[in-house]
Order: C-alpha cells, then structure tokens, then sequence
C-alpha cells in the first residue's frame, strides 16, 4: 500500500482480491467456531468472563478458567512483533536528517522487542515502485521513488542504533533483473550485509497481471505481467532475478491470495534460497465489498472471532508447510483493514483489542514473527508524528497499546500454556509462561457489559497483579492507558507515562476472582510459576 507522498495507488488496487477474501472470510468464520468448541475444552482460547478486583472462591457451579501445566505450541519466537514500512514512509517517519533520527519513533519499535533485536520489514506496493538509479537506464514510468543516500544513512542510523535486523523489498515488477540487482547491491552496502535478514523479491505479484503498474497520461493502464500472470510464472521470475541478487537468504513469496498460498510447498521446493516465507494477513476489506459482508470494516466485523481465531486458522498449515521445508514464516504484512481503511474502525480501541487477541492468535498457529503495516497517511497507522524547532512529538494510536499488550504478556522464549474449562462467553483469554516462571494471563472483554471472572492457578500462591487496557469506549481514539500509563494526546519520549496503576487480587484456594470492565482488556501477573 501506498504511502501518501506518493502518487496513490488506485483504489481498485486490491479490488481482484475482495471476493476471494470473502471467501476466505466465510471458511475462516466457521472455523473459528470449531476453534473456540475446541477452546472450551482445554485449548488456548477458552472464554471466560468478568467485573473491580475481588477475592475468593467461584460460587457453586460458576464457571472456572483453569490455567494448565502443560505447554502448547512453539516458544514465541525473538522479535515476533515487529513493523513493516514502506520505503518513503520510513524516511518521513525517521525525519530528513540521518545525525539527527526521530527518537521517539526508534523508542516505539524498541517497545515491541524489549532487549531484542527488532525486525523491522520496508517494503509493501513500494516495493515496486521504488529504484536506485542505473547507470545508462531511463527511470522507468512505474517508479514513485528514488532511494538515495541520505535515505541509506537515514535508514542504517535507525538500524545500528536499535541492534535491528531489516527484510527489505527489491523490485520485481519493473521486470528488470539489472534494476534489481543494482537496487539490492546498493541497499545491502549502505546498511551493512550483517543487518539483513532477507531480500524481499516484489509485493502481492498475484495483482502484476490485473491492476496497473502505470498509467500514462492519457492513456491506458499498464501491466506490470502479462494477464494470466501465476504463481508458475512468478516462481520462474524469482529465479530469475534471484540469480543476480547478493547471496542473502531471500524472503517470499510477499503473496495474501489464498490461489497462490496453496503453492506454498511447491514454491520453497524450487527456491533453496528462501529463508523466510512471506504471507499478508488482513481480517477485513475496504474497497470493492458490499457493506453486509462479515469482511466490510466495521467494529463488531474487527471483533468477529473470523477476525482473531479464523486468522491463525488460515495461516496455520502454511506453517507446517514451511517448517517441513527448513524455512521460518512471518506475516510480513498485517492490520486491520487493507484496501486503506476507515477511522472510525481502525483508529478506534477496538483495533487495540483486536491486535491482542489476532498476535496471540497467530502465535498459537505456529508462525515465527508479524510485521504490523504502518505508514504515513494510511487509516490505520499506529503513530504520527511532527517536528518543529528541532524538537519532535507524537500521537500514539489506540492499536498501538494492543501490540504493546502482547509484548509485554508474551516475551521472547514465553510458552502458551493451555486453559481449560470455562469462564462464560464473549471473553478470549491467553496465558504464558516466561523463562523466569513468570505466569501471565490475558482476558479481553470486547463485549458490552462488564463480567466477573474466576482463574484458577494450580498451587498457586500469593497475590496477583492485575493491569489493565483501557478506554473511555470501544470507539475512543485518546484516552487510553495500560497499566493506568499512557502515551496521552502528545509524547517527545515513546515512552508510557503518569503513574503506573495495578489492582492485586490474593486467591482463595488457588482461586482468582477479579473483575473486566466492558470492552476492556486485563492481564493478570503471578510473579513466579507455582512449583
């Protein structure tokens, strides 16, 4: 998707996906019903219900969520939340000058992979609408921007000084493997060789053979491929260009469309260079979708368990598929809506609950790390920022405080733990166990009313901390805070600020009884696993 400075992509742009998706959409919902049948038997997602902190033992035959001993799943993987950039929003977030980077924008992706290194991926539509100049070569008519130094220096500075490791996108769709090359080399030289993790060989080529790479003025549009361009054609095209790239692992196929998906497998056979596979994930479509379809954004669509659950269930055997083939998978592009957005959806606190649950969704499914979308300009962009006298601020958005959420409730090396029983309907519930033995436990109430809550911790003991996400409502776009902390209206840190607030719940034979606000989110500490 396109950044605002540069010439939009039209708003038909994804429009060729919108009946797949729903598709998909369907299938997912039906089995996000299986998902949660099978969370209320003891799997990760069991329902659970909530009200103010209290103590003491359920009632007689109230329900009860038991948090297990057993592990389920992968370990969470380092760096698993992380961003994705395009190439010119990155610069006009990180500010023109390289000596001088926005500090507050380094500190928000150092929030999401406390004493890691973050990943972060530049890439997206710009992928293939960007170029360094070649030698003896006309700029070709698809190009929007033109990488130079300052951006290389801009960019490595970003890097070094978080320790980050970067995915970066090399155009694939200008169809000139010279281009690519030049690009690629240029690229890995001004960041260092020993901070990319992958080059990333073009963005959703399943819309090269239907959506213009160009249109000249006054005349008709141009495709990037041929129309009846495949995945056949496109895995030709990566060997291709592969060949003439820097011998880096590669990343791909950058595809969302469940036709090419399915070819995973034959995909990584033919590409020993893959290091990473690459899938875009988004729960809802803007454009191109009737307003009655469980995919057009609204906020009770954002809050659909197709949204959270049907992600992980549709990911989840591309997972296997990748693994068996030696290769990590990260959903190297996702949020809430694509196609743009709308406000009142994707700025809203329910984007917040919403990411919550989707990360914890998808790391269940098995995948190694997401890059949450963001750009300047977009609807759903996760901050925004200004400059004047030398001196930055920024705007935090409320789904910003859902990726911080998870990071904080599953830190790199943490295990899922299974639940079972049940708590009531309408509340998905997490819970984690890190290196140190630390328990955490997440209850998100995306409902209308506030309920009461019973966890149990199996020879447990000692009080619990409890620390809330909240809002003034689930279309608040201020007024958040987590932990009784917030980014406000302004910060120059990126940093949570204000004094940090947190209830203490003691149990009742390893019983906790607190509390969930409506359309609220909680998360529940013991500070050390029971023995």
């Amino acid at each position: 998707m396109p950044p605002r400075t540069m010439s939009s992509s039209p708003p038909n742009r994804r429009v060729w996906l919108a009946a797949a998706l729903v598709a998909v959409a369907v299938m997912a919902g039906a089995a996000a019903v299986i998902a949660a049948v099978r969370s209320s038997a003891g799997s990760d997602a069991a329902t659970v219900s909530s009200a103010g902190a209290a103590a003491g033992a359920a009632p007689r035959g109230a329900s009860v969520l038991t948090v297990e001993r057993a592990a389920v799943g992968r370990p969470i993987p380092p760096s698993f939340v992380g961003l994705s950039v395009e190439f010119p929003g990155l610069e006009q977030y990180a500010g023109p000058n390289p000596n001088a980077v926005n500090p507050i924008f380094e500190q928000l992706i150092r929030n999401l992979a406390p004493g890691q290194s973050p990943l972060l991926r530049v890439g997206g539509d710009s992928s293939d609408w960007t170029w360094w100049p070649v030698r003896h070569m006309a700029k070709p008519p698809g190009i929007r921007f033109t990488i130079d130094q300052r951006w290389l220096r801009t960019t490595r500075a970003i890097v070094h000084a978080l320790r980050a490791h970067v995915i970066l996108g090399v155009n694939l769709e200008a169809d000139s493997p010279r281009l690519a090359a030049v690009e690629a080399r240029e690229l890995v030289g001004g960041i260092g060789r020993g901070s990319i993790d992958a080059l990333e060989l073009g963005n959703e080529p399943e819309l090269y053979g239907h959506f213009g790479w160009y249109t000249p003025k006054g005349g008709r549009r141009v495709l990037g491929r041929p129309r009846g361009y495949d995945i056949a054609s496109f895995t030709q095209d990566f060997s291709r260009f592969g060949a003439g790239l820097p011998r880096l692992p590669l990343a791909g196929p950058a595809t969302g469309a469940p036709a090419w998906t399915s070819h995973l497998g034959q995909f990584l056979a033919a590409e020993p260079r893959v290091g990473v596979a690459t899938l875009h994930l988004y729960p809802l479509q803007h454009c191109g979708v009737a307003h009655s379809s469980p995919v057009y954004p609204t906020i009770p669509h954002l809050l659909l368990p197709s949204s959270t659950l049907g992600l992980a269930e549709r990911v989840e055997p591309y997972v296997a598929t990748a693994h068996a083939h030696g290769v990590a998978l990260r959903i190297a592009e996702m949020n809430s809506v694509s196609c743009g957005a709308t406000p009142k959806v994707s700025q809203t606190f329910a984007s917040a609950l919403w990411a919550v649950n989707a990360l914890f969704s998808v790391a269940r499914a098995g995948v190694d790390g997401v890059n949450v979308h963001t750009y300047p300009g977009v609807k759903h962009e996760l901050f925004r920022f200004s400059q004047a006298t030398g001196r930055w601020t920024g705007f935090v958005d409320p789904e910003y405080y859902g990726l911080l959420m998870f990071a904080q409730a599953a830190p790199a090396g943490s295990r899922l733990l299974a639940l079972g029983g049940s708590a009531g309907a309408g509340i998905s519930t997490w819970a984690t166990r890190a290196t140190d033995g630390t328990i955490r436990v997440v209850l998100i109430n995306d409902g209308t009313r506030a309920r009461a809550v019973t966890v149990r911790v199996p020879a447990s003991a000692g009080a619990a901390r409890i620390e809330r996400l909240q809002a003034p409502s689930i279309h608040a776009n201020i007024g958040v805070t987590l932990g009784g902390q917030t980014f406000g209206t302004v910060t120059g840190t990126g940093l949570l600020a204000g004094a940090a607030s947190a209830d203490s719940v003691t149990p009742q034979r390893g019983q906790y009884r607190l509390s969930l606000p409506a359309t609220s989110a909680a998360m529940l500490t013991l500070a050390r696993a029971p023995n």
